[in-house]
């Protein structure tokens, strides 16, 4: 029978990234650790604070770009080129 500090559940839709296999990856309860029951990749928890990941947003020269603020004029199509009388 399993101790509570050796269970490990299954992860729903998660892919193993060394052998590709669907539905095979366990994780322990404690959630410190993952490992594919199909090829044995194991791997820890992440680090608390990666680095974030470079995007086009979060690149300092997509921030430098401001729009200035314009002016509308909203017309309403029906009364537009009619005139009463």
């Amino acid at each position: 029978m399993d101790t509570p500090r050796n269970r490990e559940r299954f992860i729903a839709g998660a892919v193993c990234p060394r052998c590709s296999e669907m539905d095979r990856i366990v994780v322990s309860v404690d959630g410190e650790t993952r490992r594919c029951i199909a090829c044995g990749f194991s791997e820890g928890r992440p680090e608390d604070n990666p680095l974030p990941l470079p995007t086009r947003v979060s690149r300092p020269a997509a921030r430098r770009v401001e729009t200035t603020a314009e002016v509308v004029k909203l017309l309403d199509p029906a009364s537009s080129g009619k005139t009463e009388g």
